[in-house]
């Protein structure tokens, strides 16, 4: 038999196989079986050898604790760094909120040229608009600042947008006025967000904060698990609700049914409801770090959003307020596509040269 006929044969057993409940069960009970343990090589070395693999395993605790000690010292940059952009962060804060009018000078920004050929077809429309502009802003006062900043940098990010609610969420998210994150001290590794808010109708609060702790030490119990920093807990903040304006709450009314008479009656009920603001209030880790599945999923998820509005969203606020930021992340994401259509390509290309493969059989589980 030709030796891609033989192939082709081998996809379609693996392929008849894999579709079978019972062979994937059993495939499932020895993988599971074979999950923590030490692999038959490893068994079968002799004494002598497994002395000098224990001797490396020692040598990469060491280089867990270098690699902590590293960290800790890229932490220490960090603070120096975080003082210094402190001041812009500050400067951006009074720019949105109107406390501060920037100079003329400071307002001149180059357009390089793929900027200005864009700008150049738009001139005609801009130009067009320009006097029905004119005579709406006549009528209206000049807007102070930089108005719906944070709102619009938070509805810009599919990670935060999905957080905000419409309805009296969006109203309040109309008076976030600044976001800004600080560090702790010398030794202790933790961050703390903090979110700004004008004067508002549902909430007393000027600033709600959110820290997360973490850990940049390999656990004993388990070196060689250590890969940098890791976000252990976080605690949020009281939000000071105005009676009735809380987001974080929702009034349901229930039918209940009296199992003896039969009547019925309207039962008014107080639940939990899905706002952004319950992420001032994540779910405490106990003292055994042991958690429910729900609790680790919401953790997990408050974890990333917090690592990304440190990193990503307070550092370069504005360019998530033009949109410049999403068109590099969506780049970045297409490029991988890109690769993934190539590899596919690749296949098909084989698949076509292959002088046994027959088009109309499907190769693909489940067909």
């Amino acid at each position: 038999m030709h030796a891609t006929s033989l192939l082709f044969a081998a996809r379609q057993l693996t392929v008849q196989m894999m579709q079978n409940p019972q062979i994937l069960a059993a495939l499932q009970e020895r993988l599971d079986g074979l999950n923590g343990s030490p692999s038959g090589y490893m068994e079968s070395l002799p004494k002598v050898v497994k002395r000098r693999v224990n001797a490396l395993k020692n040598l990469q605790v060491k280089c867990a604790h270098i690699e902590a000690k590293f960290y800790e010292e890229v932490h220490e940059l960090e603070r120096k760094y975080a003082a210094l952009y402190q001041p812009l962060f500050d400067k951006r804060s009074d720019i949105v909120r109107a406390a501060y009018e920037p100079t003329d000078e400071e307002c001149e920004w180059k357009v390089d040229e793929e900027e200005e050929l864009t700008v150049s077809k738009q001139e005609e429309m801009k130009e067009k608009a320009k006097l029905e502009e004119e005579k709406k802003d006549e009528e209206k006062e000049d807007p102070k600042g930089i108005p719906e900043f944070w709102l619009t940098v938070f509805k810009n990010v599919d990670l935060l947008s999905d957080m905000l609610q419409v309805g009296s969420e969006q109203k309040v998210g109309h008076s976030i006025c600044g976001g800004s994150y600080c560090l702790p001290p010398a030794g202790q590794t933790s961050f703390t967000l903090e979110f700004y808010f004008e004067p508002n109708e549902f909430f007393t609060n000027t600033v709600l904060t959110k820290t997360y702790k973490m850990r940049s030490e390999p656990d004993e119990s388990d070196p060689f698990s250590f890969d940098g920093p890791e976000i252990m807990s976080c605690t949020g903040c009281t939000i000071d609700w105005t009676k009735g304006k809380n987001v974080t709450l929702k009034t349901i009314k229930k039918k209940q049914k009296h199992k003896g008479r039969g009547t019925v009656r309207t039962v008014t009920k107080t639940v939990p409801n899905d706002s952004f603001f319950n992420f001032f209030s994540p779910p405490e880790v106990p003292e055994n770090g042991e958690l429910d599945e729900d609790s680790e999923a919401i953790l997990a998820a408050d974890f990333e959003i917090g690592h990304f509005i440190r990193e990503r969203i307070v550092p370069r606020a504005i360019l998530y307020f033009t949109g410049e930021a999403i068109e590099d992340d969506d780049d970045e994401y297409d490029e991988e596509g890109e690769e993934a259509d190539d590899e596919e390509g690749e296949e098909e290309a084989d698949e076509e040269n292959d002088p046994d493969y027959d088009p109309k059989v499907s190769t693909q589980p489940g067909s």
